[in-house]
């Protein structure tokens, strides 16, 4: 988009994508997205493996808008439209970096709009399709190459376009008066042997669902609706980190569809990706002309540790679909009043 029909500064256009081994302790998340009214383009990629978590960061000036999706040493090659993409990110010694590639096991499906309103002022209103896929490729990280490849490695991406947050904060005005009660979302893209569903939901802080969609698309091209998400969540003791949850689905003849998950250690998002509340970078930022950030992040420092609740997360995930074993990725926000998961208030933890 060379020219959107919005003066809106935060009007974005991103590329989200994940790579996840469910037997293994790496996940890898990447993004790449342009700001045409800030003349910002910009990329991230962040990896976790045991109890730190790598980020590389790249910004530089929009000048023009083209089919080139690249900033600095990094890179998106659409290989075939839809269906195949190289993805890569130069590193250093003992840094973050890979050349992969992903290859799609479902059809793109788009997603309901999404719109968010902070008082009488829509703060996202963007449209998104979702793909499942597999990886193959390298990711070198802490000095060592890991070799990907498609029958041990998932991965799921989005494309998401229209206003969000992005860039410095806007001043708060009029919504100061109102602060935020809470946030909860989830986004679950999984794949299983022959499907892939993917569930996304967003409440209120009484439970009123913004957004709401449950979609089984089989490897046929097939798309099932699967109606209204039932959502248990099992959080760990005395934390909002969830270690397991049940989804309740039902296909157009009323039959239920079960899921059953477990998760494993996940990503903070806002630990290096730029994503809600990261203190060191966002997205749409304006640093400079070829900038480039690297960084190391210790989950165990207290200073890091003490924030990683107050953002979204994502935990690698084992599925079980009414008896069909798959694997994906849970992305979980819970923090401030939740009614239903009986959180009320930003201290609340589970018992």
């Amino acid at each position: 988009m060379a020219q959107v029909d919005t003066s809106d500064k935060n009007f974005y256009d991103r590329s989200y994508l994940n790579a996840i081994n469910p037997d293994g302790d790496l996940f890898l998340v990447s993004g790449f997205g342009v700001y045409p009214n800030l003349g910002v383009v910009d990329a991230f990629a962040i990896a976790r493996k045991g109890d730190r978590q790598w980020a590389v960061r790249f910004s530089d000036a929009l000048e023009h808008r083209s089919l080139d999706l690249a900033v600095g040493d990094y890179r998106i090659e659409v290989v075939e439209p839809l269906c195949r993409l190289r993805v890569v990110c130069g590193g250093d010694d003992g840094g973050l970096g890979f050349d992969l590639t992903w290859e799609a096991t479902c059809a793109a499906v788009q997603e309901p709009p999404h719109l968010m309103m902070s008082s009488t002022r829509p703060i996202l209103d963007a449209s998104r399709f979702a793909q499942t896929g597999a990886w193959s490729g390298t990711i070198a990280v802490d000095g060592e190459d890991v070799s990907v490849t498609p029958d041990r490695w998932m991965g799921t991406r989005d494309r998401s376009w229209g206003i969000r947050p992005v860039g410095d904060p806007d001043p708060a005005g009029r919504t100061a008066e109102a602060p935020t009660e809470g946030f909860w979302w989830l986004y679950l893209p999984l794949r299983f042997e022959g499907f892939s569903i993917i569930v996304i939901a967003q409440e209120n802080p009484d439970g009123f669902r913004i957004l709401n969609d449950a979609t089984r698309i089989w490897d046929d091209g097939r798309i099932e609706q699967l109606g209204w998400p039932r959502i248990d969540i099992d959080y760990r003791s005395g934390t909002r980190r969830p270690d397991a949850a049940t989804i309740h689905l039902t296909d157009r003849t009323g039959t239920p569809v079960t899921i059953a998950l477990t998760t494993r250690d996940g990503m903070a998002l806002h630990v290096g990706g730029g994503y809600g509340g990261d203190p060191d970078w966002s997205h749409g930022q304006w640093r400079g002309r070829g900038w480039v950030s690297r960084t190391v992040y210790d989950l165990t420092d207290p200073a890091v540790a003490g924030r990683i609740p107050y953002g979204v997360n994502e935990y690698p995930t084992i599925a079980d679909c009414d008896g069909v074993h798959g694997v994906g990725m849970f992305e979980h926000g819970c923090f401030g009043r939740h009614d239903p998961s009986g959180f009320a208030d930003w201290s609340s933890v589970a018992p």
